[in-house]
């Protein structure tokens, strides 16, 4: 008998079977009424693997009489797409093909323009699958004739019945009964990361190891956290996953949520990635701390530095030190204000000729022998003097604004009052 995984043997044959995805495949879901109308456009299914867009697909055939036809995008070839464009109005394909080709985002913009010659057809759908986003991975002509449904991660509600059901399955296929300790379907639920494919694969791991007792297997809550250990995790240093957490924790560190920030923090370093999280974590002392808290990026560095010296697991303790102090710690945007101010100046071609008296003394070695008349601000009460720091063109202008912080607001309280006292 051929071995048949549990992740397809349990497929859901039916719309109403399909777990999740009530947003798009609920009762008044756009994409169930596009498929029960039986008018299928060219579709882009976009979202993590094991949501159901396969499934879905199948379904589609189903309904509209098709033959399916699939290809991975990660080894098929244009040769591949026309051999099966080639089956259509014969007796392989008499109503049509609907060509499901997984991974897009693998064809090139050449191939993806090929595809054109597929989309335009009448006896030809095109569904395509990608877990990376659309619009940043498919060709516009493609994208413009073709509908995107966004296919979401499996919360453990979703899950927890098909996880019963998988038990349920792989106990008839075994010829038992499984009998799971408290709290296994509930983990598997959740630790799988929305996926109900590894869902799958774990339940079916777990039964097939199961201890057997008469016609009971016994499956265990360590078991259970053993076989699907990481198997939330779903990253890819090369994809969305990538920029989205780093993207998340520098967020969770400006909104000042600790919470957030060491839940993504933990996520970047089960994942093995900690320069990503380095490199937030030092951006985010000087862009979201910055002058209400100079300090921050010393400790920061500091923290950093201990990481790298101690790997990990120990460089989660002083990464974690970093994230909470930086959630924390008061905030304040004025230093990237400023510095985006001054470039914004620079780059349009604001500048102009140094002030005479700050030009470094070496010039007047050179034939050009005449008085400097820089003040030394040091020989001047508080350490100051008034002049020109600007060039003429910019005399007055201003980059750099006092934060409502604490120790911005006593700066600014500093230098008003020694600047107005010798104004």
């Amino acid at each position: 008998m051929t071995y048949r995984p549990l992740a397809d043997e349990i497929r859901p044959e039916t719309l109403d079977e399909v777990v999740g995805q009530k947003h798009i495949l609920g009762e008044l879901g756009l994409l169930r009424r596009i498929i029960e109308s039986g008018k299928i456009p060219n579709l882009i299914f976009y979202g993590p693997s094991g949501t159901g867009k396969t499934t879905v697909a199948n379904i589609i055939a189903k309904r509209t009489n098709r033959t399916l036809r699939r290809l991975n995008a990660t080894t098929a070839s244009l040769a591949d797409v026309k051999e099966i464009i080639s089956q259509v109005g014969t007796l392989l394909a008499p109503n049509g093909v609907l060509l499901y080709l997984d991974e897009i985002q693998y064809f090139n913009k050449k191939q993806q323009q090929s595809l054109l010659e597929v989309i335009e057809r009448g006896d030809v759908t095109l569904i395509a699958s990608t877990t990376e986003n659309p619009y940043f991975y498919v060709y516009n002509a493609v994208l413009s004739r073709s509908s995107v449904f966004e296919f979401k991660p499996l919360s453990q509600e979703d899950l927890i019945p098909a996880v019963e059901r998988g038990f349920r399955l792989m106990g008839e296929r075994l010829g038992a009964r499984a009998q799971a300790e408290e709290g296994v379907t509930a983990y598997i639920a959740s630790a799988c990361g929305g996926d109900c494919r590894k869902a799958m694969n774990a339940v079916e791991l777990l039964m097939n190891a199961a201890p057997r007792t008469g016609d009971i297997l016994t499956v265990t809550l360590a078991e259970a956290e053993a076989a699907a250990q990481k198997s939330a995790m779903r990253y890819d240093r090369e994809g969305d996953d990538h920029f989205d957490i780093a993207s998340a924790l520098m967020k969770s560190l400006r909104g000042s949520d600790p919470d957030a920030a060491l839940h993504y923090l933990a996520r970047l370093l089960e994942a093995g990635d900690m320069q990503t999280a380095i490199r937030r974590i030092l951006c985010s002392a000087s862009e979201d701390i910055g002058m209400a808290y100079p300090q921050a990026a010393q400790i920061v560095k500091a923290c950093v530095d201990s990481a790298l010296q101690l790997g990990l697991p120990e460089a989660r303790l002083p990464l974690a030190q970093a994230v909470i102090l930086l959630a924390t710690a008061p905030k304040s945007n004025s230093v990237v204000m400023a510095i985006d101010a001054a470039l914004a100046d620079v780059r349009a071609g604001r500048t102009g000729d140094y002030p005479r008296h700050l030009q470094n003394v070496h010039a007047d070695s050179a034939g050009m022998e005449r008085e400097q008349g820089y003040q030394y601000p040091h020989n001047f009460p508080h350490h100051w003097v008034a002049q020109q720091y600007l060039p003429d063109p910019l005399t007055g202008t201003r980059y750099y604004h006092y934060g409502d912080n604490k120790t911005e607001q006593a700066a600014r309280a500093y230098w008003e009052k020694i600047k107005g006292e010798n104004g």
